[in-house]
C-alpha cells in the first residue's frame, strides 16, 4: 500500500549526520511564583547532578537546602544468610502443596536478610547535605515588600528572585554551576551600599561549623554502623563583595553596606575520593578566580547542550503569564486552556534529569538529588521493583541518552556482591537483586517475605541497560555490559524449576512487588512461584542475551541453552477468568484490587511482549486489568498506568492520567494508596515527594507522541483530543539511533524528518500506514 503524500499535506526529510542539533523553545519556559516559598515543596531546585540546592527565597531569611548527590550514611556490607540455601527445598515444597501462609512463614524466618536490613545503618540512607541560611537587615522598622517574583528559567537551569523595598530593587540569582562544579548565588541592591546581611551553615546533626580566614567551613563523618567507616563531608562558603565589607561572628560571616555579593558554596565527600578537602578547595578557588560572569556564561552553555535537543508545542492556549501554583488548580478545572503545562511538565522532567545526574556519578536516586532531611522517605535509596527503572524511562526517547551511563555503572559494582547473594540463597550460579539497593551494593532480600522475596530486581535493571542499547546501537557498550547480562540470565535459568501443575519452568519462592492475595484456606500470602512479572522478565532478558550474542559473536552454546529454556518458560500473560490478565500462575483473588503495583504488566511496559496490535487479546486483558486498578494512586503509580494506556494507544486515558498526575496538593505523610500530584514546585507527590512521578510522567508524555518497541517508529499513537489541533516536536529518539522531528495538524501528521547516523531503512508508521523508507545522505 502506498500513500498520496499529497492529500495529507505530508513533507518527508530523511538525513544522516553526527553533529547534535540544538532546538531553543519558542516561548522560554519557567516556573514562577508571585511570593516566597513557604514551605521545602514550594522551593525550586536546581543541580548539577552532583551538587544541588533549592532555595525558599525568603525576603527577611532565606533558607537554602544544600544537596550532594553522593553523601549516604552506612557502609558496604555482607547481609546474605549464608545458610539460607538449605531451606530452599521445604520453601519450594510448601509453594507446590498449596501452602503459601507456612512457605511465607519459613521465609521470613530464613530466607530473608541479616540484621536490620534497610531499617537502619550500615544500609544507610541519602542525607541532605545541610543549609545555608542567610538572615537580612534592612531599614529599621521595615517589614513590607512590593513587586516580588520568584522564578526557575528552564532553558538556562537558573532561579532567579526580586522584590522591592523602600525604593531599592533587590535581585538574587542562583545556579549549581555546570562549569567549576560549585554553588553560585548573586545578590545585587541596584542602590549602592544597601546589602546587610549575615551567611550561616547549619545541619541537624553530625556537624561542626568554623570560619578559616574568610571562609566559611562545615564538615563532619555520617553513621556508619562500624567505627571509622562513615562517609565524611566539607561544605566551604566563600562571599565576594562590592563594596562594604566582610566580617566573622559566632562562626557566621556578615556582610556590611555591600551593593554585590556573589556566594560561592563549594562541597564534597570521600565517596570514593580521599582528597575531597583538597578537591573542595580547589574547585572554591578555581570558581572565585574565574569570576561570576564568564561562570554563569559557561554553565549555560554546559546545560543547554543537553537541553535544548528537544523542543516540543502542543499548540492551543497556555497560561504562562499566571503562577504555577495557580495553574495547577486551573488545569484541574479547565486543562483545555492550557497546553503549555503539559510542555512545561515534560521539559521539567527533562531539566531535572540533567540535573540530578551525570556521567561518571550517580544516578538520580527516590529524590532525585533533593532531600531536605537527614532520614529521608525510604531512605531516599533504589528501589528496585520499578523507581530507579522509572527515573531512566524518559532518558533514551528524549535525547539524554548518556543519562543512563550512571545506572549501568551502579549496576556493574552490583554483580560481584549479587553473586554472593546468589550463592547464599539460590545455590545458584551468576547474581541476582531483589528489592532495594543502596551505593554500597546492596542485594540481598529486604527484611520481610510481603516485599522483600521479589527477585526481579537484576532483571528488571538488565531491561534499562539494554535500553540504552537499543537507542544507540553503540557495539562498544553492549560488550562492555553483556558480562552484566549474561550474568543475571545465568541466574534465572540456573534456578528454574518445573511447576508441577503446569509443566512451566518458573521461580520459587517469588512475589509480584508488593501485592498479597488470598488462599483457598482464607490466609493471605505475598510469596508464590512463577509470577507473572518474573516470567515477563525473564523472557525479556533471555531473548536480549541471546540477541546480544549474536550480535557480539559469542556465547553460542550458552544462547542456544537459553533458548531451550524459552520454550518451557510460561507466556507472556495468562487471562484469568474475569478476563484480567493474571497476576500469579493460580488466578489469586488480590487482597486490595487498586493497588498501587501493577508489575503483572511489565511485558506491556517498559517490555514489548504485549502489544496493542500484535496481541489484541493481552492488550484488552490488560485494559480490563487497568479499569480495575483504577486510576488513582501515588505520583509513580499514576505515571506508570499514562504509560500502559499510551502502549494499549489509548490517547484518552492517557491524558486522564496526566491530569491526575497534575493533582495539587502539599500532603507529605507516607502514602501507599491513592492521593498522588504534585506540589507547587511541581515536584511529583508520593506522597512524600519521589521524583519517579516526574520523570514517569515525562517519559509518558513521549509515549502518547513517538513509539518504537515494535519495529518501526511510530507518530501520535496516542495523542489525546486536547494536543490534537497543532504540535511540533523535533529531537526525540526512537530505537536504533533514530533523531525524529515532526508536526500535525488536527491530529494528521504534516511534516516529519527522520535523521540517522548510519546509511540504512526504516519502518515509519505515519497517519495509519506503514511505509518502508531508506535513510540515506541527501
Amino acid at each position: 500500500m502506498t500513500i498520496n503524500y499529497k492529500c495529507f499535506g505530508i513533507f518527508i526529510f530523511f538525513w544522516v549526520g553526527i553533529h547534535q542539533i540544538s532546538f531553543a523553545q519558542r516561548k522560554p519556559l519557567q516556573l514562577w511564583y508571585s511570593k516566597p516559598a513557604m514551605v521545602w515543596e514550594e522551593t525550586l531546585p536546581v543541580g548539577n547532578g552532583r551538587l544541588g540546592m533549592t532555595p525558599d527565597g525568603g525576603v527577611f531569611s532565606e533558607k537554602i537546602v544544600l544537596n550532594d548527590i553522593t553523601l549516604w550514611s552506612g557502609a558496604p556490607q555482607d547481609a546474605n544468610n549464608y545458610n539460607a540455601y538449605k531451606a530452599l527445598p521445604e520453601i519450594r515444597r510448601l509453594i507446590a502443596e498449596g501452602k503459601n501462609d507456612e512457605a511465607q512463614a519459613l521465609v521470613n524466618q530464613s530466607f530473608v536478610c541479616t540484621g536490620n536490613g534497610s531499617g537502619s545503618v550500615p544500609f544507610g540512607c541519602f542525607q541532605m547535605l545541610g543549609e545555608l541560611n542567610l538572615d537580612f537587615n534592612y531599614k529599621a522598622g521595615v517589614k513590607e515588600y512590593t513587586n516580588y517574583n520568584r522564578y526557575l528559567a528552564l532553558g538556562d537551569a537558573l532561579i532567579h528572585s526580586k522584590y522591592r523595598i523602600d525604593g531599592v530593587n533587590y535581585t538574587r540569582e542562583y545556579f549549581s554551576s555546570f562549569d567549576d562544579d560549585v554553588n553560585v548565588i548573586r545578590i545585587t541592591s541596584d542602590v549602592p551600599g544597601r546589602l546587610n546581611f549575615s551567611i550561616a551553615l547549619s545541619r541537624p546533626e553530625k556537624a561542626d561549623i568554623r570560619v578559616v580566614g574568610n571562609e566559611l567551613q562545615m564538615y563532619g563523618t555520617l553513621d556508619s554502623g562500624t567505627p571509622d567507616r562513615g562517609m565524611s563531608y566539607l561544605s566551604a562558603v566563600r562571599a565576594v563583595l562590592k563594596g562594604g565589607k566582610q566580617t566573622a561572628k559566632d562562626n557566621r560571616l556578615v556582610i556590611e553596606n555591600a551593593t554585590e555579593v556573589i556566594i560561592y558554596v563549594s562541597a564534597g565527600t570521600s565517596y570514593k575520593n580521599k582528597d575531597f578537602s583538597a578537591s573542595v578547595a580547589a574547585m572554591m578557588a578555581k570558581a572565585v578566580k574565574q569570576g561570576y560572569l564568564k561562570q554563569k556564561e559557561a554553565h549555560v552553555a554546559n546545560f543547554q547542550r543537553l537541553y535544548n535537543r528537544v523542543y516540543l508545542e502542543l499548540g492551543g492556549t497556555d497560561l504562562s503569564h499566571v503562577p504555577v501554583n495557580e495553574r495547577l488548580k486551573n488545569f484541574c478545572l479547565h486543562p483545555e486552556a492550557d497546553n503549555g503545562l503539559p510542555v512545561l511538565f515534560y521539559q521539567y522532567g527533562r531539566y531535572l534529569a540533567i540535573s540530578s545526574t551525570r556521567k561518571g556519578l550517580l544516578p538520580p536516586n527516590l529524590q532525585g538529588l533533593w532531600a531536605n532531611q537527614i532520614q529521608t522517605p525510604w531512605n531516599g535509596d533504589y528501589h528496585l521493583d520499578v523507581n530507579v527503572q522509572m527515573n531512566h524511562w524518559p532518558m533514551e526517547v528524549s535525547n539524554l541518552s548518556e543519562l543512563n551511563l550512571p545506572l549501568a555503572d551502579l549496576v556493574e559494582g552490583m554483580v560481584a556482591p549479587g553473586q554472593r547473594t546468589a550463592k547464599a540463597y539460590y545455590d545458584a550460579p551468576g547474581w541476582v537483586a531483589h528489592v532495594i539497593t543502596n551505593i554500597w551494593g546492596f542485594t540481598e532480600p529486604g527484611e520481610s517475605a510481603s516485599w522483600g522475596a521479589t527477585k526481579v530486581g537484576s532483571g528488571w535493571l538488565c531491561s534499562n541497560l539494554w535500553d540504552h542499547y537499543a537507542f544507540t546501537e553503540d557495539h562498544g557498550y553492549l560488550r562492555k555490559i553483556y558480562p552484566v547480562l549474561k550474568q543475571a540470565a545465568l541466574f534465572y535459568s540456573s534456578m528454574l524449576i518445573k511447576d508441577v501443575k503446569s509443566g512451566y519452568l518458573v521461580t520459587s519462592p517469588s512475589s509480584s512487588p508488593e501485592n498479597t492475595f488470598y488462599l483457598p484456606n482464607g490466609k493471605t500470602a505475598s510469596i508464590c512461584a512463577g509470577p507473572t512479572i518474573d516470567n515477563q522478565i525473564i523472557r525479556e532478558l533471555f531473548s536480549n542475551v541471546i540477541t546480544a550474542s549474536s550480535i557480539l559473536k559469542m556465547d553460542q552454546d550458552f544462547a542456544t541453552e537459553l533458548e531451550q529454556k524459552l520454550s518451557h518458560v510460561p507466556p507472556a500473560g495468562i487471562i484469568g477468568k474475569d478476563g484480567r490478565l493474571l497476576e500469579w500462575m493460580e488466578d489469586y483473588k488480590e487482597t486490595d484490587a487498586q493497588h498501587r503495583h501493577i508489575s503483572h504488566l511489565y511485558g506491556l511496559f517498559p517490555a514489548a511482549l504485549i502489544t496493542a496490535d500484535g496481541t489484541p487479546e493481552l492488550a484488552e486483558a490488560c485494559r480490563r486489568t487497568l479499569d480495575v486498578r483504577g486510576d488513582d494512586g501515588p505520583s509513580w503509580s499514576i505515571a506508570y498506568k499514562l504509560l500502559f494506556w499510551a502502549r494499549l494507544h489509548d490517547g484518552e486515558r492517557s491524558y486522564k492520567l496526566f491530569k491526575e498526575l497534575l493533582k495539587p496538593t502539599l500532603r507529605t505523610d507516607i502514602n501507599y494508596g491513592a492521593g498522588g500530584g504534585v506540589y507547587p514546585n511541581l515536584l511529583s507527590a508520593g506522597p512524600p515527594f519521589q521524583i519517579d512521578g516526574n520523570f514517569g510522567g515525562a517519559a509518558g508524555i513521549a509515549e502518547m507522541l513517538i513509539q518504537s518497541h515494535t519495529g518501526k517508529i511510530e507518530l501520535l499513537p496516542a495523542l489525546p483530543d486536547a494536543w490534537k489541533a497543532s504540535g511540533t516536536v523535533k529531537g526525540l529518539k526512537a530505537r536504533g539511533n533514530y533523531t525524529v522531528d515532526f508536526s500535525w495538524k488536527d491530529g494528521k501528521v504534516t511534516t516529519y524528518k527522520v535523521r540517522s547516523v548510519k546509511n540504512k531503512k526504516v519502518k515509519v508508521l505515519v497517519n495509519g500506514i506503514t511505509r518502508e523508507e531508506k535513510v540515506s545522505l541527501n
